[in-house]
């Protein structure tokens, strides 16, 4: 059992677009994060007009960039990493194949890791890819959605 809470929140509004950190966000079953490019179904070329449950919602740990900065002497920020949601506490590996709760009704389940690709590297600077690799955070379907805020607990068993 664990019980981490939500550090941050961003979405891009439109494909390609720049990550915007907000407060608090809509959680939709069956689509993601609402406003974001792809829970209106406009991200990434090869998804446009499809959405699929692996991009619904991703997580990245606080820790796991800290780490990345710490070996790499980078500078890696939330909003570099292009995921949804940054955690504290969360064993994000730990939960593929799991549900778990945010706030008090969004229930996620943890699909995949959200291996860093060479897109993020293109968006970014170089070595984010292999600084990020195995700690890029996780990508999770919703199996039931809500309204959830920065600070809000993640908890699981």
């Amino acid at each position: 059992m664990f019980e981490g809470r939500v550090a941050a929140i961003a979405i891009a509004r439109e494909a390609k677009g720049s990550m915007e950190a907000v407060d608090s966000v809509e959680i939709v079953q069956g689509e993601g994060l609402r406003g974001d490019r792809y829970g209106a179904g406009i991200g990434a070329a090869q998804f446009k007009g499809r959405r699929k449950p692996e991009n619904e919602v991703t997580l990245i740990a606080s820790e796991a960039i800290e780490a990345a900065n710490d070996e790499f002497n980078y500078t890696i920020e939330h909003l570099d990493t292009r995921r949804n949601l940054l955690t504290e506490g969360v064993p994000l590996n730990d939960l593929v194949g799991k549900s778990f709760r945010i706030g008090e009704n969004v229930v996620l389940k943890g699909l995949e890791l959200c291996e860093p690709c060479g897109y993020l590297e293109k968006r970014t600077f170089a070595g984010i890819k292999a600084a990020l690799k195995h700690r890029g955070g996780l990508r999770c379907c919703v199996l039931e959605g809500g309204e959830i805020r920065v600070d809000d607990k993640v908890t699981g068993t």
